[in-house]
């Protein structure tokens, strides 16, 4: 249990929901598998899988919730030459030209039939509600996936506001100036790895890996306007990771020493070693973030308080 992405989203208020009263509410929307005719079906399972029984795994403060996703695989190639298929008997049988609208319709049609034969894959997101902090913590690197956990979310609790966190500082500016000076915050490594990007529309975009970024090359770049939009970095020898211009967390690792603990847990079962996973992890995050939070001025003012 070790996410390898993080969006991050402040919560306006407490959230007061107990492990209880949240379990209640998610199993009105629990996953069940596809229908013939349907493309796609999304509800809560368990966190645990096959070893688990309950929607909401806890610790500490720290809820787990788990969606899981199942949803047709229509081929786009096969859909079109099929559309273009029929569109060309029409012309032919009718002698007249099949238009924009109604080639839409003969898509749709075609979807549909396409569905009962499709094949299906499954896929499932984590996230989990940090009550102290005041966060939730999902583990997707597409902001559109994690909308649609947050989505259904709301459809259990009736309403669940919550907004993605906001940094003081713009960490391109930040990043940019870390290594344009060289000088990198206490407890911090950069890696070798940087996405550096020209900020005039359709810019060029330059993507580095397994380089030196304190060399004469990079820092050509940088004094021709570049910023950094995502850079490699190292925190305390225990996490590393790529920040991009969001503050998006991608290829989240949790290096050795972390690993070691957890191998260090004394757990038997699966069960038991997910709880002990998840358990360092959430600690592990809960000393991490506010010291990457702070690194770039803290939370916008203004913005959501915990």
């Amino acid at each position: 249990m070790w996410f390898r992405n993080i969006i991050l989203y402040r919560l306006p208020q407490p959230f007061d929901w107990s492990p209880e009263a949240l379990e209640e509410k998610l199993a009105e929307k629990l996953f069940r598998p596809l229908g013939d005719m349907e493309a796609a079906s999304a509800g809560w399972t368990e966190p645990l899988g096959k070893d688990g029984r309950q929607l909401v795994h806890s610790s500490g403060n720290c809820m787990l919730l788990c969606v899981r996703k199942e949803e047709k695989i229509l081929p786009a190639a096969a859909a079109r030459e099929l559309v273009e298929v029929r569109a060309a008997e029409i012309e032919e049988k009718e002698g007249r030209e099949v238009r924009a609208r109604e080639r839409r319709e003969l898509k749709e049609t075609v979807l549909l039939e396409m569905i009962p034969r499709a094949f299906s894959k499954s896929s499932r997101q984590y996230a989990y509600i940090d009550g102290n902090n005041g966060w939730l913590v999902v583990d997707s690197a597409s902001a559109s996936r994690a909308e649609e956990l947050i989505d259904l979310l709301r459809e259990c609790l009736g309403s669940f506001s919550v907004a993605p966190l906001q940094v003081a500082e713009a960490p391109d500016a930040v990043m940019t100036e870390w290594l344009k000076q060289g000088a990198i915050p206490a407890g911090v490594d950069v890696g070798d790895e940087c996405e550096l990007r020209d900020l005039v529309e359709d810019g060029a975009i330059v993507r580095v890996r397994r380089e030196d970024l304190f060399s004469e090359e990079i820092q050509a770049h940088l004094d021709a306007g570049k910023r950094v939009m995502r850079l490699a970095l190292t925190w305390d020898e225990r996490v590393s990771l790529v920040l991009d211009e969001k503050f998006q967390l991608r290829r989240l690792r949790f290096q050795d020493v972390v690993l070691d603990e957890a191998g260090e847990s004394g757990a038997e079962t699966a069960a038991e070693r997910f709880d002990a996973d998840y358990t360092l992890m959430t600690g592990e995050l809960n000393r991490f973030l506010p010291h990457l939070l702070a690194l770039f001025g803290g939370e916008e003012k203004g913005g959501f308080s915990g």
